[in-house]
């Protein structure tokens, strides 16, 4: 079933009562990634919603927001297939009020907390966790589901969603799903769409750098430079690098000796396109 308004959504929540509900936000464009986020929600759940909404909010004045693959009759096709009970997908205008209503002075934010916002990929996307936040707290809202279902690829995005529902007492829990990766190794994503097929092979630098620092690693050296420093004999002028970071996995707290407990994250743009990966150096 497909639903655009939040009046209809409700109505449908309410003849679920007593059963447990999961959702999984998504901005479209799906792919294998996100049917594995579907298939677990089906798992888990009783009636599983799956938003579809590119949200304005959380892309940057420079960012790709227009170009942005939006594809929703193949994801409400690929959604029927998996079992989805409910495909919401709203308009802007739905989600925010009609005319111009997106900026800081006239619309309500959720701001996450500046330690875990100024790193990694919110330290250049300037706002973006604000959006991200805004926009799930509101489905959160919307759907009132039981269960989240976010994937580990948007890594800081799923810790900065926990830390939400922490701070707010949201009702909802949130599972966290592994990366689902092409054969190649590459991290599926809705943007892979932009590159060629060269731009794929040079995009394997990143899944080749993390599977090195975790190698590294198992062979005993934990200095996090060190470790960061054997990306450099990867990278060509194909690719520039945004950031190469070592962390903790739960709270994001820089690191100078890594431990099982890490996580390397990168961020490279490969044709011009952004991409993130990252890889658990434990276990």
């Amino acid at each position: 079933m497909l639903i655009h308004s939040i009046k209809e959504l409700r109505e449908k929540r309410k003849e679920w009562s007593g059963l447990k509900i999961g959702l999984v936000p998504t901005m479209g464009a799906l792919h294998e990634g996100h049917l594995s986020l579907i298939k677990k929600a089906k798992e888990t759940c009783d009636k599983v919603v799956v938003s579809v909404f590119v949200n304005p909010i959380q892309f940057g004045p420079a960012e790709d927001f227009d170009k942005y693959p939006r594809t929703l009759e193949a994801d409400k096709a690929l959604c029927d297939s998996a079992g989805v009970d409910v495909v919401f997908a709203p308009s802007p205008d739905t989600m925010y009020g009609s005319g111009n209503r997106l900026s800081n002075d006239t619309l309500t934010y959720v701001c996450p907390p500046f330690f875990y916002v100024n790193k990694l990929c919110g330290k250049t996307r300037v706002g973006h966790f604000d959006g991200v936040c805004t926009v799930v707290l509101k489905l959160f809202n919307i759907v009132q589901p039981d269960l989240a279902f976010f994937g580990q690829k948007d890594a800081q995005q799923v810790i900065i969603i926990k830390k939400m529902v922490k701070d707010l007492n949201v009702p909802v829990e949130i599972i966290q799903c592994p990366i689902v990766r092409e054969e190649s190794g590459l991290a599926l994503s809705s943007r892979n769409k932009y590159l060629s097929e060269d731009g794929k092979v040079e995009a394997l630098v990143l899944s080749k750098i993390l599977n090195n620092i975790k190698a590294c690693y198992k062979r005993g050296i934990n200095d996090v430079s060190a470790l960061k420093e054997t990306a450099y004999s990867y990278l060509t002028d194909k690719h520039d690098m945004e950031y190469l970071e070592i962390l903790d996995k739960d709270t994001l707290e820089e690191q100078e000796k890594a431990n099982d407990n890490s996580i390397a994250l990168i961020a490279c743009r490969v044709e011009n396109v952004r991409l993130i990966d990252n890889l658990y150096l434990g276990g």
